[in-house]
Formats: C-alpha cells, structure tokens, sequence
C-alpha cells in the first residue's frame, strides 16, 4: 500500500482508476475541472484509460453510457449545473440495465465561488432513485469512488458521487491499494433494457422499484455510515453528512460529553440508524454542506416532538459554505474574537480580464457602437468574458446558462428590442450555442451574435476547445447564416475601428448575422511558447 498527496478530484480519478475503468468523460467545469485533467495526465503516462473532453455534459454521459453497455467500467465527471446538462441521460440511465459500472462524480460548489448557484446534486440522485456517496475527505473520495463502481455493477444502476468545492481542490495524503483490471469487453445481454420505449421502460421502471430495497439495505449496512450512540442518552445529537463532519470533530472535544452521533456519507438514508439515534437524544442538529436535504427528510419519519436543528431551524445558515466558526456557534460555542477581522486583513480583489485580453477590444469596439442606440441590449455567456460585466467593461448585461445568450438575444429581438447582440465564447458556442442559432436561422430574428474565439476553455484552465476555430465558420454557415452577413475579425486594439465598423453594419440588419471575433487567448499562448522554448 502506498500514499499519494491529492486533490480530492484526484483522488477521485486515481480510484476510478484502479477500479478499472476503461474511459472517462467530461466537459471541463470548475470545480470538477482536475478530475480529468488528472487522468489525461494519467493516460499520457500510462496509455489508459481513455480520458477524453466532450463537447458538453450531455454527450460526455451518453458516451459513458456506451462504455457501460458493452460491459466496460466508466466515469463521468461535471460541476452541478453540468448535471442539469446531463440530467436527460443520466436520469432515463436509473433503469437501463447498467452492465458496466458507471459513476458520475459531480462536485458542487456551495458559496458560488465560480458557477450561478449552490444547487445540491443529492437531490438528483434521490429524484433518479440510484445510490449516492459523499466523501467527508479525500481518502473517503478514494475509496467510495472504488465501492461505487462494485455497486454499480452489482445492482445495474449508475452510482452517483457528490463532492463539494472545499473537498474538491484540497490536499491531504491518500493511502492508495491495489488496481483491478479491466473488465472485458462483453454487451449487455439485457438487450430490450436497453431501448427505452414506453412498454420496456414501465417493465423497467418496476424492477427499480423493486430492488430499491435491496439497495437501501446495502447503504444502510455501509460502513461510511457510522452510529455512535455513546453509553448515556438524552441531550443533544448530531447527524452529520459529507465534508460537514469535518468542522463538528474540529468542537467534539470542547464539548464535554460527547453527544451522540451519526454520520452519513452514503445515500439512500439510513433510515433505521437515524431513528436508532433519533429514540436516544431530545434534539437532533443536523450539519450537512449544501441544501438542508436531509433536515427536511428527519422531519417526516421522526416524531414531531423531537426538536429537528439545522439550516431550516436557522441554526446554521441557508447560504454559503459551512466553518468551523458557523458550526461551533449553532453547537453554543462562541469562536475567539479576534483584534482585527477577516475582512480587514485581506483585501479583496475582483476578478478580471487579464490585462490585454482580446476581448476587451471586443467589448471596446461593442460599447462604441451601442452608444447610438437608445436601449440595446447585450446577453452574454459563461466563461472569461463574463467578467465584461464588471468595471471598466460594464459591456454586457447576462449570465444565466451555458448557450443561454443565444436564447435570451432571439426572444428579446421577437419582443420587438432592437438591437439584440449575444456574446459566446468559442467552448460555450460549441456547448450549447449551435442549437439555439439555427431557431435564430430558422425565424430569421433580427440579431447579432459574436462569438468571442480564443481558442481554448480559458476559464477552466486553458483546456483545448474541441474543434479547431476553422470549423466554426462551418459550422455557422451550415445551420444557414448567410455569407454575407458572416465575418471573421481578427482581434487587436488597432483593429477597433474595423472591428466596429462591421458591427455597426450587421445590427443595421433585418435578419440573423455572426460574427467571430479571433484571438488567441495570452495566458494559453504563453503556455505554448514556454513548453516549445
């Protein structure tokens, strides 16, 4: 047995790996991000897996689902909001007959310090019916990634492992064991599991349901599940899930009597340890990172007269990440007041384009034009160029979704606003900005779409995009932009004037124009330039 320092997303992907896995798949996505730069790393060392960046979420799933249908071992990795991508494929997957195993490894980011929201991925895997790991550290996310793949295969539904930003991108030491093998290739013999039509799927839908016990009983006798009643009761419990155990052991020993506990890193609940503990305290806190998922659940299987504690309660707060501090406040200990606060020692920094990022000319040459128009409107998309909403850019005016400033530009332009631009990344168009263009096509909507293309996912790390930037002017042609309201510029503060100027001429256009804007992310060509010196 050796050890390794890792991240908790590589801890995750080295498990995957020794538990055999044949191919990974993802789109790049913070924090999720260095799960499979890991095992791209891993692949160029070694030869496998298979690690491979898709163009979304959506596909990165049903190319898993391929693996796992001709009886090989998968993983699938994303942030939350790219499970709502893949939540399609990933929610149909509970009742195909899952031969090879498949884990989703989906790491979510409460406090928001790079996405739109906090959403809480257990949910999903409750909504789905398929068992769900919460690693409290990195050995933890090691080892579940390992037990999930068995798990996987021995009940035919995908495993779902949840981690949270805070566990995702720390270190610590990871005692390592043996690797398996591959499995061999073999298809399914369930073949009509597999085809989704309504008569299979009910047949389908009803095994589910009936081995859902079978699979309760299994988490319920996991040992990432763990009861410690202690030998006196009354007084407070507490049950903790994930990385939330972490900050209560920080408080235990100040505690005095410790109360009695449980932890629960596996999911469905283990509903008979929960009321175990439940018969033994008067009140019940309840410390879980993220949505107060299993605060509400207590409240419908344990008597109303227990006193239930938690996010909902307002013990802990609804909000943001959990510390030490928050959770030693709602266990009644005060944190050390400190001379100077937090707050006050570090000052805060705003992110920002990097200075000379071509696209701030874009949004230079933008603003310039816009300036004539009474009420414009510019929606935008995820990734550097977001930051164009904040000084001295202030150039654009949403964020919402992945290929949502296609969208959002075409139902403000049938609204009747005039001019309606959208702003896209390369990756993001690709992701999912191609459909929502050709509704553009399709009802010929007077707006103007730029894509910014830098030629990498800068945003993540500086991944490679998926297609070369020629294929965008393919791409773009072929759903139907006509060629002459099409243009390539390439993009430098000399060319502002230019660049403008074609602006200016396409939003005085009755009908769907694009426009790509192009230059080579710095950050990604200084990389370059080192690695080849």
């Amino acid at each position: 047995m050796s050890e390794q320092v890792l991240l908790g997303d590589e801890a995750v992907a080295l498990g995957a790996v020794h538990a055999g896995i044949t191919a990974a798949y993802a789109y790049p996505g913070t924090p999720s991000t260095e799960i499979v730069e890991y095992l791209k790393g891993y692949q160029a060392r070694h030869g496998k897996p298979l690690a491979r960046w898709t163009a979304n979420e959506k596909t990165a799933y049903e190319e898993a689902l391929g693996v796992s249908m001709v009886g090989r071992r998968t993983l699938v990795a994303m942030k939350h909001v790219g499970l709502n991508v893949a939540a399609d494929p990933f929610m149909n997957s509970s009742i195909v007959p899952i031969h090879g195993g498949l884990v989703v490894a989906v790491a979510d980011d409460p406090g928001m310090h790079s996405s739109q929201n906090e959403q809480d991925s257990r949910y999903f895997a409750d909504f789905a019916r398929v068992p769900c790991f919460e690693p409290a550290d990195q050995q933890q996310a090691y080892e579940m990634t390992r037990e999930a793949f068995d798990l996987s295969e021995r009940f035919h539904v995908p495993v779902l492992v949840r981690l949270v930003t805070r566990l995702a991108h720390s270190r610590a030491v990871v005692r390592l064991g043996d690797g398996r093998a591959e499995n061999p290739l073999a298809k399914s013999p369930d073949k009509s599991g597999w085809i989704l039509l309504p008569s299979n799927a009910r047949v389908q839908w009803r095994k589910l349901l009936d081995r859902f016990g079978e699979i309760e009983a299994a988490i319920a006798d996991s040992r990432f599940n763990v009861l410690e009643l202690g030998p006196t009761s009354g007084g407070l419990g507490v049950i903790t899930t994930g990385l939330a155990r972490n900050y209560f052991l920080e408080h235990r020993a100040a505690l005095g009597a410790s109360p009695a506990t449980l932890h629960v890193g596996a999911y469905p609940f283990p509903v008979a340890k929960i009321r175990a503990l439940a018969a033994r305290v008067e009140r019940l806190l309840v410390i879980e990172e993220g949505y107060p998922f299993l605060e509400r659940y207590l409240r419908g299987i344990l008597p109303p007269a227990l006193e239930i504690q938690g996010k909902l309660s307002g013990q802990l707060p609804l909000d943001g990440e959990l510390t030490p501090d928050i959770v030693g406040r709602a266990l009644g200990r005060e944190p050390p007041r400190l001379r100077t606060p937090p707050a006050e020692l570090v000052v805060g920094r705003p992110p920002q384009l990097c200075a000379g990022c071509p696209h701030g000319d874009t949004y230079a040459a933008l603003k310039s034009v816009l300036a004539a128009f009474a009420v414009p409107l510019v929606t935008a998309d995820i990734g550097c160029y977001t930051l164009g909403a904040l000084p001295p850019y202030q150039a654009i005016e949403s964020c919402v979704c992945m290929g949502a400033s296609v969208s959002m530009a075409k139902g403000a332009a049938d609204a009747g606003l005039h001019p309606a631009v959208a702003v896209i990344g390369d990756s993001t168009f690709l992701h999912s900005g191609v459909t929502p263009l050709m509704d553009v096509v399709a009802s010929q909507a007077k707006m103007t779409l730029i894509i910014l293309d830098n030629s990498t996912v800068a945003m993540t790390g500086g991944q490679d995009t998926l297609l070369p930037s020629r294929a965008l002017r393919e791409i773009v042609l072929g759903v139907g932009i006509a060629a002459e309201h099409f243009h390539e510029v390439e993009l430098h503060a000399r060319h502002k004037d230019k660049i403008a100027e074609v602006i200016r001429r396409e939003i005085d256009y009755a009908g769907p124009s694009v426009i790509i804007a192009r230059r080579e992310c710095l950050e990604t060509a200084k990389r370059k330039k080192s690695t080849a010196a």
